[in-house]
């Protein structure tokens, strides 16, 4: 974000620059002699007049093809559980930096291209107008080479960025649709290691690209064909919140303004207007982009036949979840230790990945459950799939891999003869999920299993950034972070006195034995030291050293570690 923000502005300064040394040249105004389209504008409306005929239908055209400026709108469902309370507003305001950023940047980079580049050579950067920008700017060539190599590298990344948006948009979906029993669990089965659905993710993957070599490239038909789907998103998505309108009415956090009262009927007029233009875009465009219309339908029914087979097939092996569990799920409001049974004082075991229980096995045969309760919690996290302004219901939460974990969990349980309770939470991030379950529930103890996509400091780091988030007043807890070899380590969250070895506490004293002879007959303790110690270094900090004191802090970690390295085990 930072790095295509530092092109566009430089793009907007070096455009403008340009303009005020050759002078401004505005693109002809609207008028019906300036309106021209191109074969492949009009698509199938080339064998008729109505484009010129009809000015809606032209201006209908025009907003068809340039509905890639809308691009992004379509994540504000994915990030909304991201953004932080007040959730409207900042939603608002996401909303209107988009659409700055498509004004600005998509538009004004047409405006600019008629004005800059020449007509002559305008049609050699239909592909990629700002690399025709940065050729035709003011200023040395070999600058412009470089700004030209810059908007190179800011489109891979913004595409990079745009590639993992579509696997994470797709994977939330699939994984939606095979929680629907639509398509076979099989599908979201969690990889040993990461516990991700991989199988979804590797099927979106090589979808993709399968789509680029089909396609060889072509960015006029991947942008059709991705406008054909936005825009018929768009429209769908706009039908359905009108017609629950009708079918839940009530009070909501926001309305689309323009609303009429009629006695008890509601009549929401701006909600019509959007809906009716989003559907005759998608009609015009149905008429104008032959090749994303002959595409889009054929890969629609495709994907029709492939999920209506799947769901028949599925529902014929509906009975190989009949060896699982049943379980009884319980929608609650809040999460207490009072809803799931359990005692205050708790060891809370979060799971995800039933190839990764080795830590619930070790509290288990640690744990006396006559004395502490055990809770096994798994963390939905949100973040995966699209979402609406409602909460999730218990049978959203509780799908069939949910069903297979708890399954695998109560059978370790069995096993050893001791009892867990269960529970299910949603989150936006997985720490911070897991911490505030543990405060609600009055845990005094975590239980993880090594992350596989970091080491043990920086997952208990992790948690101990997480922890600083929560709500005043945040309870103490213990973290204990076990690996698959049994090994384990233990971190305190919160405040708490440091764990002191002796050369450290001998250092502590030799500095109060100095200091005290000098400070007689002022009674000065252990405790001065280290205090005065410490408000010293955070009057540094103040002061504007803190690279330096970060600097010799690093060297000094470094040499710790290499004197604990090279020192003989006792």
């Amino acid at each position: 974000m930072y790095v295509t923000t530092a092109m566009v502005v430089v793009m907007l300064v070096w455009c403008g620059y340009t303009l005020w040394m050759r002078g401004v040249h505005l693109p002809p105004w609207p008028e019906p002699s300036h309106l021209t389209f191109s074969k492949t504008a009009l698509g199938w409306l080339r064998y008729t007049n109505w484009p010129y005929t009809i000015g809606v239908i032209g201006i209908f055209i025009a907003l068809g093809h340039s509905v890639l400026a809308m691009s992004g709108e379509e994540t504000l469902a994915q990030i909304y559980r991201d953004l932080e309370h007040p959730k409207m507003r900042n939603l608002k305001k996401v909303s209107l930096i988009i659409l700055a950023y498509s004004l600005v940047f998509t538009a004004g980079v047409s405006f600019f291209a008629v004005m800059i580049i020449p007509d002559a050579t305008r049609s050699q950067y239909f592909g990629n107008l700002i690399s025709g920008l940065a050729m035709n700017f003011v200023g040395p060539y070999s600058l412009r080479l470089v700004f030209q190599a810059f908007v190179v590298l800011v489109g891979v990344l913004m595409l990079s960025g745009a590639v993992n948006t579509a696997i994470v948009g797709s994977n939330g979906v699939l994984n939606r649709v095979a929680e629907d029993r639509i398509l076979p669990d099989w599908f979201r089965q969690p990889h040993r290691r990461f516990g991700t659905s991989y199988r979804i993710v590797n099927l979106v993957t090589g979808l993709q690209i399968a789509t680029i070599l089909l396609s060889r490239g072509n960015i006029f038909l991947l942008g059709e064909a991705y406008a054909f789907g936005v825009m018929w998103s768009f429209a769908m998505n706009g039908a359905a919140v009108l017609a629950l309108r009708y079918k839940e009415p009530g009070t909501r956090e926001f309305r689309v303004p323009f609303n009429l009262k009629l006695g008890n009927v509601e009549i929401p007029i701006g909600l019509t207007l959007i809906t009716l233009t989003l559907l005759g875009l998608c009609t015009i465009n149905l008429f104008t982009k032959e090749i994303a219309t002959i595409s889009g339908i054929v890969f629609t029914a495709a994907f029709f036949a492939t999920f209506t087979v799947a769901e028949r097939i599925t529902r014929k092996r509906g009975n190989v979840g009949a060896d699982l569990d049943q379980f009884n799920v319980a929608s609650r409001t809040d999460l207490t230790a009072e809803t799931v049974g359990a005692r205050p004082g708790n060891v809370l075991v979060p799971v995800s990945n039933y190839h990764a229980l080795y830590h619930l096995g070790a509290v288990l045969d640690r744990v006396k459950t006559e004395r502490r309760d055990i809770v096994v919690l798994h963390v939905q996290v949100m973040r995966r799939t699209g979402s609406g302004e409602t909460e999730l219901e218990a049978d959203q939460l509780f799908g069939s891999i949910e069903q297979f974990l708890f399954t695998k969990a109560l059978s370790m349980a069995e096993q050893r003869g001791k009892p867990i309770r269960l529970a299910v939470v949603a989150a936006n991030e997985l720490e911070d999920g897991i911490l505030r379950a543990a405060a609600n529930l009055q845990s005094s103890t975590i239980v993880l299993g090594r992350s596989a996509k970091m080491g043990l400091a920086e997952q208990a780091r992790q948690f101990g950034l997480a922890w600083e988030g929560l709500p005043d007043p945040r309870p103490q807890f213990n973290l204990e972070i076990y690996t698959p070899g049994g090994d384990h380590e233990f971190f305190l969250l919160g405040p708490h006195a440091p764990n002191l070895t002796r050369n450290e506490v001998n250092l502590v004293h030799q500095l109060w034995l100095r200091l005290s002879e000098r400070l007689r007959p002022e009674e000065l303790h252990h405790h001065d030291v280290v205090h005065f110690a410490l408000n010293e270094l955070k009057l540094e900090l103040m002061n504007g050293k803190e690279d330096e004191l970060v600097q010799r802090l690093r060297e000094h970690v470094i040499q710790n570690k290499a004197q604990r390295q090279q020192s003989p085990p006792s």
